[in-house]
């Protein structure tokens, strides 16, 4: 590609469907022709000329769906929204960030007004806050959950890098929640879960170009309850992991995961 426009080459190639066309190319391509009208020109020029079948296809799909089309009733106006929240945000995020908010205000009241002998004297804070943002970030990339995930899976940017806006936009909610929180009740140091926090989170993505975002992320919290935060809370004290000295091993956990993120960059488009 040059700096403006797709080579002819390029462009016939993917009319084609050469399967030999890089990932990330096709990406590129994909994202280009969304903001160039010329581009798109050329790709149905080229989709007549090098994919007949396509264009034949294509006509028919047309011919059958216009009569439908033209006897449908105009769906009302919908409330206009930025263009930007699309791009950032599904809709079936926001109940799951409500979810994750008043849980964490749930920790807080559990704080200020538990009884120690019923929380074991442990923060529930210390214990709930490294994996908490884990819950939003498999509820913005479940395919159970989104309705419209068929025809987000189509778009160009349905991979990693879409992933990412959704995981940054589920953060910049919950951390800073937590950090207020975590201020009120005065239970730990921010940097005590806040590192935990964004190492399960990196881990949760680079185990999900595996088995997935959704099932990683539970089988992550399940691992920090069952073997973590399940053993501390009756002892009534903050969870071995989460002390001052094993920070060094939550960064590496943390370089690793987004090492892996990277490495496998590809992969998340077929999720």
């Amino acid at each position: 590609m040059s700096a403006e426009h797709a080579s002819v080459r390029l462009i016939d190639d993917y009319a084609r469907g050469d399967t030999e066309l890089a990932a990330d190319t096709v990406w590129a391509l994909e994202a280009h022709l969304e903001t160039c009208a010329l581009c798109r020109g050329r790709l149905s020029a080229s989709v007549a000329t090098e994919a007949p079948d396509i264009a034949a296809l294509l006509d028919t799909v047309r011919a059958g769906l216009e009569p439908q089309l033209d006897a449908a009733v105009r769906a009302p106006a919908r409330r206009y929204r930025p263009r930007w929240v699309s791009a950032w945000l599904t809709p079936v995020m926001a109940p799951w960030l409500a979810m994750t908010v008043a849980v964490t205000l749930l920790a807080l009241l559990l704080d200020a007004g538990g009884s120690p002998m019923l929380l074991g004297g442990a923060s529930p804070m210390a214990v709930i806050a490294p994996v908490l943002p884990l819950c939003a970030v498999a509820a913005s990339w479940s395919r159970a959950l989104d309705p419209a995930h068929e025809l987000t899976a189509s778009t160009a940017r349905a991979g990693l890098p879409l992933l990412l806006r959704r995981t940054t936009a589920v953060l910049a909610v919950v951390v800073p929640v937590l950090l207020v929180e975590g201020w009120l009740t005065g239970a730990t140091t921010a940097a005590q879960w806040l590192l935990p926090s964004l190492a399960f989170t990196s881990a949760a993505l680079a185990l999900g170009s595996i088995i997935g975002v959704t099932r990683a992320a539970a089988a992550l919290v399940a691992t920090w309850v069952a073997v973590i935060a399940a053993p501390a809370w009756p002892a009534g004290r903050v969870p071995v992991a989460l002390q001052p000295h094993q920070l060094p091993l939550w960064a590496l956990l943390l370089a690793l995961g987004t090492g892996a993120v990277i490495a496998r960059r590809n992969a998340y488009s077929a999720l």
